[in-house]
């Protein structure tokens, strides 16, 4: 029983720097007509991605404040 206690012990270390992973990132995309949507992922074909990094879905709080200010670029 000792054993599978030192195996636990060992591979819950050897697992501890996954758990530090970081949320994706949040972006707003500009839509050819216009308008605009705060989204992880491309919400489709018409639309591209603003080049602020945000840390909420509402897009809101910046992750980098000194980025780029609204720089459109391509979503694919």
């Amino acid at each position: 029983m000792k054993r599978f206690g030192l195996f636990a012990a060992a591979l819950s270390l050897a697992l501890a720097p996954l758990a530090g992973a970081r949320p994706a990132p949040w972006y707003k995309w500009q839509s050819v007509t216009g308008g605009t949507v705060c989204a992880q992922t491309s919400p489709g074909p018409g639309w591209v991605r603003l080049d602020i990094v945000y840390l909420d879905p509402r897009c809101q709080r910046r992750d980098n404040p000194t980025g780029g200010a609204g720089k459109a670029k391509n979503g694919k």
